[in-house]
């Protein structure tokens, strides 16, 4: 359950990081406040003078518009999927000796150009 919750927190950042300036000052502030400097429901809306729940609400509405232009534009998964070439990658030239050094070279200009093609 634990593993759950602090998955899906690393999950808003990394959406938020990428999509933080299509919501509203709202929804940015709020999403913020929640999960980035861990504050509760009730502390921000003391903070805002506004309701747990209007809280709640903007919270909600902002991790389905995170999910929606995620499902969208992909930005996440293509720099996920960039991440784990990259690390592909720095193994292969990492384990090469100078006997393996040719046929690395082609595995790595192969990662280098899927690299490239994500976007």
């Amino acid at each position: 359950m634990k593993d759950e919750a602090l998955a899906k927190t690393n999950r808003i950042n990394l959406l938020f990081d990428f999509y933080e300036p299509l919501l509203t000052d709202k929804q940015r502030t709020f999403l913020s406040h929640y999960f980035h400097d861990d504050y509760s429901l009730g502390e921000i809306a003391e903070n805002y003078g506004v309701s747990r729940q209007a809280v709640y609400e903007h919270i909600k509405r902002a991790e389905l518009s995170l999910g929606d232009y995620e499902a969208k534009l992909g930005l996440l998964t293509k720099h996920e999927r960039r991440q784990q070439l990259l690390r592909q990658l720095e193994e292969l030239l990492n384990q090469s000796n100078c006997e393996e050094k040719q046929g690395l070279q082609v595995q790595a200009g192969i990662l280098l150009h899927e690299i490239e093609r994500i976007d």
